[in-house]
């Protein structure tokens, strides 16, 4: 693909994935053909603001984890509160990250 194609579609996500896996996403990006590109460049990206938000305020009731497609974790928080709140902290803790690492790797599917 282009390589200015290719960077505006990087900043206009950027904040959305890893800053570690800026480079080899841009380099998968560039050496994909035009399909692949098409592909990984519409998966729906998770907020990581919106899913801290989520997490802080239903992660009690386990639907991060749903929303990750984690269902029995979210089940587990569901029918315990969030383990007595403790994998509620940790899950509010790890969130941003989590949904960064997520985005990371269904970009990565998309272009395989």
């Amino acid at each position: 693909m282009e390589k200015q194609v290719v960077d505006a579609w990087i900043a206009a996500n950027s904040k959305s994935l890893p800053a570690e896996m800026i480079v080899p996403i841009r380099d998968a990006l560039y050496n994909a053909d035009e399909s692949k590109y098409l592909i990984a460049t519409s998966t729906e990206l998770k907020n990581p603001t919106v899913m801290l938000i989520i997490s802080i305020f239903l992660g009690e009731l386990g639907v991060d984890r749903f929303m990750f497609g984690e269902i029995g974790m979210g089940i587990l928080k569901l029918l315990t509160g969030g383990l007595c709140y403790i994998l509620w902290i940790i899950d509010i803790i790890g969130s941003s990250k989590k949904t960064r690492n997520k985005n990371f790797e269904a970009i990565m599917n998309a272009l395989k």
